[in-house]
This record gives structure tokens, sequence and C-alpha cells, in this order.
């Protein structure tokens, strides 16, 4: 065996060469760097048995001459940039038993020479571009186990041959445009089946009854199909495990046999998983369904199910999501639905449910999402909902609540994502507990009688996006406090009685996109300024006592007197804004020219200078209006290929999003300089904190811009910041009209304002994502030449042109286990053969997870001066292993595998909200970063 190159370098693997390996049997090259193509003098090694090329970068095609080493047994070259055909020449190896070629960018077919494999035991090809229809002849390789073959291309009908190989334990088939039906014998010819995967293809008909006999079934996966009629019984399956069955046209709509199979599964004693939402199922949940004790997962929702839950489902102990939303289930929500003490989401919505909600629901202590919208449900809000301390999400709106809003609910400070509570007949004022939900996102309390004023206490929420209070009874002035409301998106307090003039801090708050006045009794001179000169955000129509304002609103002119007087407050605010060293978007409306940015930054100066990247350096400058302005400014070295498009990507997919953890663009520059050369240049806000990379690898910039010795984030400040990236993450791949895929995340492109607040930047390789098909891969789409960067880029970037969402999971994978090892993802101390993924996950596997974590936190050089965010002892192993546990769930080397952005985000949450509940003393609280 050789492990390491032989001959010296691969580079000396001539034509020339003296080769001296022929009585070599086993060679093994794994997770190396060689970046050519496979030398196709391997075929002289004739006596070879076992060739493993997997995890390097080899380019080109599968050389033909292997076909000359008829001993080869085992042939692995996964993950790595193979393109070309697969030669048809390797048909004649007879002897080959495995066949692993996927994660690559391999083109073309599966040859039909495979069929004269006759050892071939596992062909694995997946993550490909393979295309055409699969070769009948592949029913010859009586040998055959394991056939792995998804995420490609492949069309047509699977051949029947195929269907006949008893020795088949494994078929994967999944993400392709296979059509056509199962054969109806297929649970019967498939004596040893384990596992069947055709998800996402546009496979027809109905579930072939002989599933019913394959007893070692474990796991079975048709979703994403146009699968018709019942589901078998699966009753011969002790060892089932997982089924799904999402989104077909399965069941009856209330056939009396439609959920018997589900009945069948008791004898499934390991049964966790339950996916069947998005069908045509009808009729009542079995009683039955109690008996799956080991359930995790039960997803019904958008079917046509009615009657009452069953309270034998009280014996789901194990049960961690329940999602029933779309349905027609009525009556009153079982009280003993509190004995799911492992229960994280609840989703009752849009069903028929009556009655009021158990008090036994506050036995829910580790629910984190709890959705009962859209009901007949009454009476008060339990208040013991408060007992539930890691809910995040709690909608209870379009119901019959009445009475008043629990202090308790208004209190639960781990409420982050959204509280909705409108459109019921709720009374008296808002609880000025409110001001607890210091991490929320979104609050509406619309369409409800409440009344008394809008309470102070609600401009703590200093993470809101999102407020809704219309339709209520409320009275009194716009508190002076909401001026902390930086991040919001959209304000509605339409059709109340509230009074006053409208504040002047509107003005400034840029992120704006609906400010809903309109309907109350305000007053006084509306402002002309800011984000109050847009009517397309603005609406004040119904207020009868407001004057001027732009010609757009068609309020009348306001007296002499009140026209001074603006002009008076109007010179204060810009004096005081005066005083101001930042920048925000509503200071610079206009482009810059050349001349202004050239003397900002001293003549682009090396000593204004704070970053380098690929296509351009960064620098800081300062405005010489007024205000003196600070500002970053990215200058674009064109000469460099790529350039210019990188700043019509960046420009094209800044210009339409706002979030608070994007960096903020504020203008272009796209000119000459003074010896008449183009000039392109975009101007930010200036973060002064620098980037995050800094932080974790502090370098000298650190000891410049701040004077003493670097310092360090502490878990607290990493934790937060890991939330910040993912909320923007979150806000770019499900909130923007066009996905975009930012192609290069890494420490580097996440900036540190003063409050150590995490902004993503540098846009220079995004991408919108197309248009696409909902069965096709989710953010499949070409993107020629695009890699990012190496340890950070998701295998899947450097084996072919394939862009998705769950390519800046990946990397944001990596930049969560870098944050809290210390490590790069290319550092020489991982040890070879490793690479960050895998050096945390046998941390985890050994039970070792404080070995790997950085010692810059357990220090006392923290950048703040406590150290009661740092954990300790047993509390210090568990946060460490579930934020590690997310870092590895998002960088798994599979696509579809990968946890979706925004649930690792509320699992991360989760984790602050365990870290700052341990670490305060009763009655104080901490900040906290941004959150979903």
């Amino acid at each position: 065996m050789i492990s390491t190159d032989p001959l010296g370098a691969m580079s000396s693997w001539n034509d020339s060469s003296d080769f001296c390996g022929c009585f070599l049997r086993e060679l093994y090259l794994s997770n190396n760097s060689f970046t050519r193509e496979i030398p196709p003098q391997l075929g002289r090694l004739h006596r070879l048995e076992r060739l493993y090329l997997l995890n390097n970068s080899f380019t080109s095609d599968i050389p033909a001459e292997l076909s000359s080493c008829s001993n080869l047994v085992m042939f692995n070259a996964a993950n790595n940039r193979l393109t070309g055909e697969i030669p048809r020449e390797i048909g004649s190896l007879n002897n080959l038993q495995n066949f692993v070629v996927s994660f690559n960018s391999m083109r073309g077919n599966i040859p039909a020479s495979f069929g004269n494999m006759s050892s071939l035991r596992v062909l694995s090809a997946s993550n490909n571009f393979l295309s055409g229809k699969l070769p009948a002849t592949l029913g010859q390789l009586k040998n055959l186990s394991i056939l792995y073959l998804p995420m490609n291309g492949f069309s047509g009908e699977i051949p029947s041959s195929i269907f006949n190989l008893s020795s088949l334990s494994n078929v994967y088939f999944g993400f392709n445009q296979l059509q056509g039906s199962l054969p109806s014998d297929m649970g019967i010819s498939l004596p040893n089946l384990q596992s069947f995967d055709v998800a996402l293809n546009y496979l027809s008909g109905t579930v072939p009854v002989s599933f019913s006999n394959a007893s070692n079934l474990e796991q079975l996966q048709l979703q994403g199909n146009d699968f018709r009629g019942g589901m078998p019984s699966l009753g011969r399956s002790p060892n089932l495990f997982r089924l799904i069955i999402n989104n077909n046209s399965l069941g009856n709509a209330g056939g009396e046999d439609d959920l018997s199979f589900i009945s069948s599964l008791s004898n499934a004693t390991n049964f966790q998983a339950l996916i069947m939402d998005h069908n045509n199922f009808g009729g009542r949940l079995p009683v039955d369904i109690g008996n799956l004790s080991a359930l995790q997962i039960l997803y019904i929702s958008e079917n046509k199910l009615s009657g009452e839950l069953p309270l034998e489902i009280q014996n789901l102990n194990n049960l961690q999501r329940l999602v029933a939303f779309d349905n027609g289930f009525s009556g009153t929500i079982p009280s003993t639905i509190g004995k799911l003490q492992n229960l994280e989401e609840l989703d009752l919505s849009n069903n028929s449910f009556t009655g009021n909600v158990p008090s036994s629901i506050g036995n829910l202590t580790e629910l984190l999402e709890l959705k009962l919208a859209r009901n007949n449900l009454q009476g008060e809000i339990p208040s013991r909902i408060g007992n539930c301390t890691k809910l995040i999400t709690l909608d209870l709106s379009r119901n019959n609540f009445s009475g008043l809003i629990p202090t308790q609910v208004m209190s639960l400070a781990s409420l982050s994502v959204f509280l909705n509570l409108s459109h019921n007949d709720l009374t008296g004022s808002i609880p000025v507990e409110v001001g607890n939900l210091q991490n929320m996102g979104g609050l509406d309390l619309s369409h409800n009688g409440l009344s008394g004023s809008i309470p102070s206490s609600l401009g703590s929420c200093v993470r809101l996006e999102s407020v809704n209070l219309q339709g209520n009874q409320l009275q009194g002035a716009i508190p002076s406090s909401l001026r902390s409301l930086r991040g919001i998106q959209r304000l509605d307090i339409s059709s109340n009685n509230l009074s006053g003039q409208i504040p002047e801090f509107f003005e400034g708050m840029n992120l704006l996109q609906i400010l809903n006045l309109s309907h109350n009794s305000f007053e006084g001179e509306l402002s002309v300024n800011g984000v109050l000169r847009n009517d397309s955000v603005v609406s004040v129509i119904g207020n009868s006592k407001l004057c001027g304002g732009v010609a757009e609103f068609n309020l009348p002119p306001c007296s002499f007197s009140r026209q001074i007087m603006g002009s008076c407050l109007l010179i204060f605010w810009i004096k005081r804004r005066g005083k101001q060293d930042r920048v925000t978007a509503d200071d610079l409306q206009v482009k810059l020219s050349y001349q202004r940015l050239h003397k900002a930054t001293d003549g682009f100066s090396t000593a204004n200078l704070v970053g380098v990247g690929s296509f351009g350096s960064v620098y800081k400058g300062v405005l010489d209006d007024k205000n003196g302005a600070t500002i970053a400014v990215k200058v674009f070295n064109l000469e460099r290929r790529g350039a210019s498009k990188s700043f019509k990507a960046e420009c094209e997919a800044l210009k339409n999003i706002r979030h608070r953890n994007l960096v903020r663009i504020v203008t272009v520059c796209s000119s000459v300089d003074y010896r008449g050369n183009d000039f392109k240049a975009l101007v930010y806000e200036f973060l002064a904190n620098g980037s995050l990379e800094e932080w974790l690898h502090p370098v000298r910039s650190i000891v410049q811009r701040t004077g003493h010795l670097p310092r360090s984030l502490d878990f607290l400040q990493r934790l937060n910041v890991a939330i910040d990236v993912a909320s923007a993450l979150d806000y770019l791949q499900h909130q923007c009209q066009t996905p975009i895929v930012h192609c290069d995340l890494k420490p580097s492109n996440v900036l540190l304002d003063d409050d150590m607040t995490g902004h993503v930047g540098d846009f220079g390789l995004a991408r919108f994502l197309s248009s696409l098909d909902k069965r096709s891969f989710e953010g499949r789409t070409s993107s020629v030449g695009v890699r990012g960067t190496v340890g950070y880029a998701p295998p899947e970037y450097g084996m072919g042109n394939l862009v998705s969402i769950q390519g800046d999971v990946y990397s944001y994978g990596i930049l969560l286990l870098e944050m809290f090892t210390g490590r790069r993802p290319t550092d020489e101390s991982l040890g070879a053969g490793l690479n960050l993924h895998n050096f945390v996950q046998f941390a985890l596997l050994e039970k070792s997870a404080a070995k790997v974590v950085d010692q810059a936190l357990l220090t006392s050089h923290a950048s703040t001066s406590s150290s009661e965010y740092i954990p300790k002892s047993e509390k210090s192993e568990e946060l460490l292993i579930s934020i590690f546990e997310v870092g590895l769930a998002c960088s798994s080397d599979i696509p579809q595998e990968r946890l979706g952005i925004r649930e690792a985000a509320l699992k991360l949450v989760s984790v602050r909200n365990k870290l700052v509940g341990s670490a305060l003393p009763e009655g104080e609280s901490a900040k906290a970063g941004p959150c979903m």
C-alpha cells in the first residue's frame, strides 16, 4: 500500500517516467491537494486492486487506460472536479466491486457496458451532471447491493430489469427527472430492500402494495412526485424508522382506509419520522398513532383530515414536532397534550378547533414554536404560556380570544421571531412588560380592542423589524422612545385615536418600507426630510389636522408661524447631526465624485487602507462636509479580470436589499480618475471595529486601530455575531423577492460596528437564483467560474457549477466552527487528512468538545471586562456541543442534508437564551445580538 504520492510527485508521472509500481496492489491518494488530471499511467499498475483518489481536486476525465487494471476491486474518486463522460472501457473490469465517483461534474450517461461488471456491488455516482436514460443492462449486475444515483439529470423510466436484482438493499434515485410508475411487485422482487429513495422526480401511479412484503425496509422516501391512491400496509417492516411521502396526491380525501397504513406502523418499534403533509389524505387520525412511542416528527399538514385529535397522542413521549396546519380538525385541543414534554414545535393553525386552550400547554417547557392561528378558540390566553421559557414564536392570531394580554406572555424574553395576537377580541392596555421582548423581530397586536397609550417600554425592543398595532383604540402621542427602533422596517399604527405631532425621528429610520400613520388625529407640520418625504413608504391619510409635507400627500400648507418654527427645528436637528461622525444612507442621497473620494481618503493613501480583497481595496475616508462623515470606500482594480463584473454584481445585489445585518451601501461612483482611466467605487457605512477575521485571528491591524494589544471576542459576542450572520443569510435566502446567494461567506466579509453587531458584506460574487421548477434541487442554477474561497466553499462548488442557498449554509457552518475553535478551515494544525468539519466531529464523538474550543475564550483578554458569559463546567460542554452540532449540521458534504439557515439561527438563539439565563443575576438583563 502507498498512501502518499508515489515516485516523488504526481507531476513526474509522464510518458517518459520510469514507472516502478508494477507490483503495487493498493494506492491511497485521498485527502491531498492534487489539482491535475488523473494520470493515464495508472493503467500500467496491472496488479492494482484498490485505488483511492477521493477528496482531491483532480480534473478532466477518468482515463480509459484504467481498464487495463484488470484486478481492480475498488475505484473511489468521489469529491473531485472530474468532468467528461464515464469511459465505456471501465465496463471490462470484471473484478470491480465498488465504483464511486459521487460529487464531481461528470456528464453523459452511464455506459451500457457497466452491465458486464459481474462483481459490482456498489455503484455511486450522485451529485454529478449525468443524464439520459438508465441502461437496462444494469439489471445484469446480480451482485449489486447499493445503487446511489441521486442529484443528477437522469430521465425516462427506471428500467424494469433493475427491480429484478434481488441483491439490492439501497436504491437512491432522488432529485432526477425520472418518469413512469413503480412495478407492482417490487416489494417482492427486492427482498433485501432497506432504503428506497425516489424523491423529487416525476413518477406517478400508485405506491406498490407489494411494499407490505418488504420485511427489511428501514426508510422509504417518495416525496415530491405525483403518486396517487392509498398507502399500503407496512406492518411487515419492523425496522422501518422513516416514511417520507409528502408533496404527492396520495389519499382519497376521506376514504375508509386512507390512514390505515398508520395503524400498521405499530410493529415498527423504532419508527421516528412520519412526513405526509401536502397530500389528499382524509378521515380521522387513528387512535393507533399513540402506539408509535419512538415517533419524533409528525408532519400531517395540508391534507383533508378531520375529527378530533385522539387522546392517545399523549403517549408520544418522544415527539418533538407536531405540525398539522391546514386540515379540518375540530373539537377542543386535548388537555393531555401537556404530556408531550419533548415537544419543540406545535402547529395546529388553520383548522376548526374550538373551546379554550388548555392550561397544560404550560407544561411544554421545551417548546420553541406555538402556532394556533386561524381557529375558533376562545376564552382568555392562558397565562401559563409564560412557563414556556424557550418559546421563540407565538402565533394565536385570528381566533376569538378575549380579556387582557397576560403579562406572563409579554415577559417571555425568549420570544425572538414573532408574537402575533392579532384579529382577536383582546381588551385593556398593552402591558408595559412588552419591553422585555428585547430580541423580538416582529410584533402584531392589530385588530383587537386595545386601549390606553403605546407604552414607552416598546422602545426597548431594539431588534424589532415589524410592529402592527392597527385597528385598536390606542390614544396619546407616539412615545419618543421609539427612536431606538433603528432596525424597524414596517410600522403600522393606523386606525387608532393617536394624537400629537408626528416625530421627526422617523426621518432617519432609513430601513422603513411601510410607515402607516393614517386614520388618527395627528396634527402639526409633516417633515419633508428623509423617509417622511416618500409617499410610497408613508401613509398619512385621514389626519385632518396635519399640514405641510411633500406635495404627494396633498396636505394643506402650514401657517407662517408654523413654517418659521419648523425651520428652526430643522436647523437645530442639522446642528445636532453635525456632532455625529457616522454616516447613514440618509446623509448622502447623491453620487460622490472621484474628486471628493480622492480628497476624503487623502489620495487613497496607504495610511487609510483598511482592507484588500480579490478585486480591489477598501479605504477609510472622511468627507469634507459639515458633518465630517466617516465612510468606507471600496475601489475596484479594473485591471483585474472579473473586477468590472464584480462591481456590477455587487451593485445589483445591494440596490434593493436592506437588513440590519448587511453592510449598508451609501452610494456608488463610476467616473474617471485624474489620468483619464475608468474609476469605479462603492461607498459604504464605515464600521469601526473592522472584520471578524481580525478578531478571530488578531494581527497588527487591530493594534494600529485600538492602540493596545489585540483582544478577543467573548463567548456571548461570538454567539451574537453568529446569529447576526444567520439572520442576514435568512433575509437573503427567504425574504428577498429573488433569493440571493452570497457565494463568498467568510470572516473577512463579516464586519463589526461600534456595538459589535455583525454585518455581512462583499457581494462581488453574489448570484440571483433563477426561477426553477419546484421539483428541481432547491437553488440549482448554473454559475460558471464561481468557486468562493478555499475552505469555505462547499464541495459541490468545486465539482461543478452548482450555486445554491445550501452552498451559503455550508460556508456558514464552517464559519461557525471557526468562530468557536479559533482555527481556520485551512489550518495545518487540524492534522493530515482532516478538515475543520471532521476535526470537530471527531472531538464530539470522543466527547472532548472542550479540547477543540478556542482557548482565547478561557483567558482574561476578552473584549468585555466581565467573564460572566464564559460558560463553565458542565454548562460549558453542553453549550459548546450545541453550537458545534449546528456548525456540523450546516457543513455536511451532502447539500440536502444541511440544516436550514433559519433553523440554525433558532437553535443558536436557544443556546443564547440558556447562556444569558444562566449567567445573569436575578433581575438583570444582558445585551444580546440580533436574531431572526
